[in-house]
Formats: C-alpha cells, sequence, structure tokens
C-alpha cells in the first residue's frame, strides 16, 4: 500500500488507541484526512488505489466518500456510503397532508427509510431511493419521474400495464395539488430520518412520531448480527461494582468503555446506569434504564418551579416519559431524550443544546423560511431565550413529568414528609399507551392451562 502527501497508512499497533475522532470536519485550512488503498481494478483485472475519505456533512450525518483510478487502463468510479451511527430504536414519523407548506416541508431520508403513503397504497422502499436532503414534493416528484421513466417501452410491450401505471401517475401527481389531504409516512428502523416540524419548538399537532424496538428482520436488514453477541449479563452486579463493556462512540466510532451500574435511589427503586466518555472526540452520554417491573398505574409528577434552588433537585427521567412546562409552551414527546438521571437543569440544558446543536432545520437556508410570519430561526431564538429564563430561575412555571410505566422519579426535598410544591398523581393507563408499552397483548399466567389444551388439540 502507497501513502501519498496529505493520505496516510494505519498503523495495526497504533490503531488500538484512538488518536482522534473517525469523521472530521472539511477544513479549507488544512490537508483533508485521505487513506490510500490498493485494490483490484474490475475492468482490467490490475492492481489500483482506491482513496478513502471519512467526513461529515453539517446538520446531517457522517458519510464515507470513496474513489478508485487505475493507472493501467484508466478506469474510474467513485461512491458516496453512509457512516451513520445506527440509533438504539426505529423511528416512524407520519404527517398529515393537506396544504402547500406541508408539501414544502424538508425531510432528511437516510438509506434505510421507507416512504408511503397509505391512501393509495404507494410505497418507496429503502433500497430504491439512496439517502436523500429533500422535501414532501421532491419525494414524490422523484417517484413519479421514475415511474415514468419507462413508460415508452412498457407501451410497446404491456400496453395494458402501461396504461395502469400512467393512471396511478395521475393519483401521484393529483396529491401535489393538494385536493385531498393524505398520509405521508416516513418508517426508518436506524433512527436517522428526520421530518421538519414548522411549528418547532411547540408540538406539531399534524405530526405524530413513534420509537419502535427493532425486529430481528430490522437488524439483518441494518447489517447488525446481534444473534451471535451474548447479551451482558448484568444480574450478578452488585451495588457496588462496576460493569464494562467494549463499544464504540456514537459520534467518531472511536473505541471506549460503556459503564454500567446498579444504583438504588432512596424511596424509589434500583436503576441501571450507563455512561460512555470518549476520549477521542470528548463526547459524553449517559442512559438510564429502570430494573423494576412496570407499575399498575402510570405516574403524572407535577413541580411548581418558584426558584433556582428547585432546578437542582435530582430525577429519573425513564424512557417513556414525557416533559412539559406549559408556561413556554414546551414539550418533549416519550423517547425523544432516552433515560436520564440528571437534574432538572441538567435536563433543560439537554433539551437546550439539542435544539441549537445538532437540529438540522435550524441552520442554514432552512432558517430563513416563513413559518407563520416569523422565521424558524426567530421562533428557535425566542424558545431558547424563554428556556434560559426558566433555567436562571427567573419565570414562575410548573414542571410536569408523565410516564405512563410510572418508573420516573422526582427528587422530594421534604422526604418523608410530602412536598408542598410538588403534586405526584397516579392514573389508569389508556387503552393507546398499553398498546404502545406492548402491554395489550403481554400474558403473565395461565400458561400451564394454554399448553395443555394445545396438547389436547394435537
Amino acid at each position: 500500500m502507497s501513502v501519498k502527501p496529505g493520505s496516510h497508512a494505519v498503523d495495526p499497533e497504533a490503531a488500538a488507541e484512538p488518536s482522534g475522532p473517525l469523521f472530521k470536519d472539511l477544513r479549507a485550512d488544512g490537508e483533508p484526512d485521505i487513506t490510500e488503498i490498493e485494490s483490484l481494478c474490475v475492468n482490467c483485472e490490475e492492481n489500483g488505489t482506491t482513496r478513502l475519505l471519512l467526513t461529515k456533512v453539517p446538520f446531517f450525518r457522517e458519510i464515507i466518500i470513496m474513489a478508485f483510478e487505475c493507472p493501467h487502463c484508466g478506469f474510474r468510479s467513485n461512491e458516496i456510503q453512509s457512516g451513520g451511527v445506527i440509533q438504539p430504536r426505529g423511528c416512524k414519523t407520519s404527517i398529515r397532508v393537506s396544504t402547500r407548506k406541508d408539501l414544502n416541508r424538508e425531510v432528511v431520508k437516510s438509506d434505510s427509510a421507507t416512504v408511503s403513503v397509505p391512501e393509495l397504497n404507494f410505497e418507496i422502499p429503502a433500497s430504491t431511493q439512496r439517502g436523500v436532503l429533500n422535501t414532501v414534493e421532491g419525494l414524490l416528484r422523484k417517484s413519479i419521474e421514475g415511474l415514468a421513466q419507462a413508460q415508452p417501452q412498457r407501451y410497446m410491450v404491456d400496453p395494458e400495464t402501461a396504461a395502469k401505471v400512467a393512471e396511478f401517475i395521475g393519483r401521484l401527481e393529483s396529491l401535489l395539488d393538494c385536493e385531498t389531504p393524505f398520509t405521508f409516512i416516513v418508517d426508518d428502523p436506524a433512527g436517522n430520518s428526520f421530518v421538519e416540524n414548522p411549528c418547532a419548538p411547540e408540538k406539531d399537532p399534524t405530526m405524530t412520531v413513534e420509537y419502535y424496538e427493532r425486529t430481528a428482520e430490522h437488524n439483518e436488514a441494518l447489517g447488525m448480527n446481534v444473534s451471535e453477541q451474548p447479551a451482558p449479563e448484568v444480574d450478578h452486579v452488585g451495588t457496588d461494582e462496576v460493569m464494562v463493556i467494549p463499544s464504540n462512540c456514537n459520534h467518531c466510532q472511536s473505541p471506549v468503555e460503556m459503564r454500567m451500574k446498579n444504583v438504588d435511589i432512596p424511596h424509589f427503586k434500583e436503576v441501571i446506569i450507563m455512561a460512555m466518555n470518549c476520549e477521542a472526540c470528548g463526547a459524553k452520554t449517559n442512559e438510564v434504564k429502570t430494573g423494576g417491573a412496570i407499575s399498575d398505574k402510570a405516574k403524572r409528577i407535577t413541580l411548581h418551579i418558584t426558584s433556582a434552588d428547585d432546578l437542582s433537585r435530582d430525577m429519573l427521567k425513564s424512557d417513556t416519559a414525557s416533559i412539559a412546562i406549559p408556561e413556554i409552551d414546551f414539550e418533549s414527546e416519550a423517547g425523544t431524550l432516552g433515560g436520564r438521571f440528571t437534574t432538572i437543569e441538567g435536563l433543560l440544558q439537554q433539551v437546550k443544546d439539542g435544539l441549537s446543536g445538532d437540529n438540522p432545520f435550524a441552520m442554514g437556508d432552512s432558517a430563513v423560511q416563513q413559518h407563520s410570519g416569523d422565521s424558524f430561526g426567530d421562533k428557535m431564538r425566542t424558545f431558547l431565550e424563554r428556556l434560559d429564563k426558566v433555567m436562571a430561575g427567573e419565570i414562575d412555571c410548573h414542571f410536569i413529568l408523565d410516564d405512563p410505566c410510572g418508573n420516573s422519579y422526582l427528587q422530594n426535598l421534604y422526604a418523608p414528609d410530602a412536598d408542598p410544591e410538588m403534586t405526584i398523581e397516579e392514573y389508569e393507563r389508556t387503552f393507546e399507551q398499553n398498546e404502545e408499552l406492548g402491554l395489550n397483548d403481554m400474558k403473565t399466567e395461565g400458561y400451564e392451562q394454554d399448553d395443555d389444551d394445545v396438547k389436547e388439540s394435537a
């Protein structure tokens, strides 16, 4: 393998210790970090050179750029592959399209995402359109162009099929006129797709975002062969023992250690805390999983924040809990921030960092698009200013923690007595909440009876 100026080869011994982020930003004042690999030319079967560049697209994802050149026959080729991190859960976003503004919503569609319109039984499989940054209208027009491309040949070979395709193309084009509302769904098992929310930071009443656990088929399609990987055993971990699991950084893919520990929260229950600290890029993450069973009832905790001292209360937010602050019209759906063991101030800081940092629609051309008279960027700055006042204790507001599983906790400063500023309400879960949690079809009793019935019927 030859290495030219501006490129580098990876030393196997040095590769054991991460020297920096795997995916780096492109900079105009420095040489790109390019790796050259000797590889076989598919044209003349001689050895050529493949150049690899691992970089980031701002506010989108990591990509791998590959360029091949053969000095013997002159053959060249280039390709771009996604290097994005697969999220812990899949994401399904549904919007009700009824106006031209809905068609102009920007969509980040990853390679693994499927786009569908149920009203027409229409689906764009993940394998047909590569990962793109487009709009709802743009994705539909691209599909129309793809269907119409081979129509002349269809009319010559099979006129009946060509007539049906032409009819379907007309139905797709009618959607672009917004004569009839329709549902636009982006289903991504990798969790790396997004649909613009023009009402942000408020909740969009026409958009629904659902997070779900991937199936074995999803993992296989994503190249995740988890069936052969033994699951980590945590039953033997004591309360003072920290379990270390080798992993990779979610940001730069450098090797890191994921640490897990059981923690007993007073007046609550046992939880499992998982934390990661990357020495290469400085990224830090933490996640909390409850160790107990799902409670019989859902729980809603409301805290009246009257001073900055209330922001220092410890809290456990499970991955099924949602948070809301009505005074500033803020609401975060379940699954958005994952499980967290932090303080109220720490959680609000994570919300602020997420909205001001990696939001793909908060900067660039998207920030100047007009929504209801105000630009997206102006609305976001106004909300962040109000959020800063809440974090400074300047706004008298209510912090609501709503968990259908009942596995969330907010510190009571007056424990074991009741807190005059905090209200804890237990309520029965709805059918929809039980369906999302998978409880409607869960059966924990009567297995022996069912087995006997099966044997008798056999």
